[in-house]
């Protein structure tokens, strides 16, 4: 008789992933400053939020389906990724709306000051 715990290999385990927690913290953040910046009848705020949640969220099936299927987990990681893309360029169309500056990542304003 053979051993069948090796049959679907370990997966899950997503809270434990950089990408995931980013990406957890991207859709909260997206939530308030839609809340606090887009009308909430808009069809963009609408969008944001979904492209957010999309990108928090495939990520978490992407790693749950990564014990059955590596191709559905690429499958997934790559709709995550790209929506996350969708969500940067949507930031990016409303400072350029705005006529807001876009910060480099080194810049020091978007360092965390500690209060």
């Amino acid at each position: 008789m053979s051993d069948n715990s090796n049959l679907i290999p370990p997966h899950g385990g997503y809270c434990n992933l950089k990408s995931y927690q980013m990406s957890e913290i991207v859709y909260d953040a997206t939530v308030k400053f839609c809340e606090r910046f887009i009308d909430k009848r808009s069809r963009t705020t609408d969008q944001m939020i979904q492209a957010a949640r999309s990108g928090k969220q495939n990520t978490a099936e992407g790693s749950m389906a990564s014990g059955t299927s590596k191709k559905t987990e690429i499958k997934l990681v790559g709709v995550s990724r790209a929506s996350l893309e969708e969500l940067l360029i949507d930031y990016q169309d409303y400072l350029r709306q705005h006529g807001l500056p876009l910060w480099d990542k080194n810049d020091p304003r978007v360092l965390i000051q500690e209060f």
